[in-house]
């Protein structure tokens, strides 16, 4: 499977994944941070963690604006 073929497939499951991990920050408040990280570092394959990284990032800064 090439990586656009596998970005295309994990796509809307990323999204929902980071939508979860992000509507906690507002629940743990400062201990949002190490959890998110030991959230993120359990996803697999190392892909697909990147992939639900990038996603809760655009969250993030779509918070700021």
């Amino acid at each position: 499977m090439s990586r656009a073929e596998f970005h295309q497939q994990h796509l809307p499951r990323a999204r929902a994944e980071a939508q979860r991990l992000f509507a906690q920050k507002a629940v743990l408040q400062g201990a949002w941070l190490g959890w998110v990280a030991s959230q993120l570092y359990v996803l697999k394959p190392a892909e697909y963690a990147s992939m639900v990284r990038r996603e809760l990032q655009q969250l993030q800064e779509q918070g700021e604006n």
